[in-house]
């Protein structure tokens, strides 16, 4: 089953959980726009809430407990019998977070919306305003249902295999830095921008497409490989993408935020 759903598809699917994962670094906040209008049925998934910790050493978005993970999606209504369908505004890099999130901890059937909310509204679907609230799920998380890296592992992946940096190149080579107090990469790892893995609507590259991009940039078969971003949302973009490609990969969550809080780890530019 791909990970990926249209909108018509949604439209026609009976019994899923369906949550907003609206969210963009700064702002503006994702809930405002839910409330102006969301898929009926959905819940709103705050990504710094529900999705992570809260920032430290380990990053600005590291992994929540499985107890508190758990405690939220059963607060939106997710059940592990029930398909969870989720989505945001368009390009699917907050979406991902919680693809890749509920994929972790054990949910079996978790999709993201193909080009988010904006493709749900361009179909001429229905849209509800407001808030919604779910019956409570019954969710229970079981951690290690996806691969993850440490900052050790992460290092070692990018000498030994492919280690992919999802962010936007300039940040790559160091020559901006707008929220990390360090700029640079993980010596030896490879520039491969989220950007590139949607079409100019947000909508995902077929896999054909993307598989090429990868065997590119060194992801080809019998290779170990890894991505890592900022802090863990758009590197879980990458993970699907690959994931759509049909090549594993394991995910830094702590990603740049966690590699730069110890001085003592190397720093690449260029």
């Amino acid at each position: 089953m791909s990970p990926l759903i249209t909108p018509s598809e949604l439209a026609d699917l009976a019994g899923a959980t369906v949550l907003d994962v609206r969210w963009k670094l700064g702002g503006p906040p994702g809930a405002d726009s839910y409330r102006e209008g969301h898929v009926p049925g959905a819940v709103f998934c705050d990504l710094n809430a529900d999705l992570a910790a809260p920032a430290g050493p380990l990053g600005r978005h590291p992994l929540p407990s499985a107890d508190l993970f758990q405690d939220a999606m059963r607060r939106l209504g997710v059940s592990g019998s029930r398909p969870v369908v989720v989505y945001d505004g368009a390009d699917s890099t907050a979406a991902a977070r919680a693809w890749w999130t509920l994929r972790y901890f054990g949910h079996p059937d978790v999709r993201v919306l193909d080009g988010g909310f904006r493709a749900w509204a361009a179909e001429g679907l229905p849209v509800s305003t407001g808030e919604e609230a779910a019956a409570p799920g019954d969710f229970v998380a079981r951690p290690g249902g996806m691969p993850v890296l440490d900052a050790a592992q992460a290092l070692e992946l990018a000498a030994d295999g492919v280690l992919l940096d999802a962010r936007a190149a300039e940040r790559y080579r160091g020559e901006v830095e707008p929220i990390d107090p360090v700029a640079g990469h993980v010596p030896g790892a490879v520039s491969a921008p989220t950007g590139d893995n949607v079409d100019p609507a947000g909508r995902f590259h077929l896999p054909d497409f993307l598989r090429e991009r990868f065997n590119t940039l060194g992801a080809v078969p019998g290779v170990r490989v890894g991505a890592y971003c900022g802090s863990g949302v758009t590197a879980a973009h990458e993970v699907l993408a690959l994931e759509l490609a049909g090549i594993p990969a394991a995910l830094y969550v702590g990603s740049w935020s966690n590699w730069v809080a110890d001085p003592s780890r190397p720093v690449a530019t260029g």
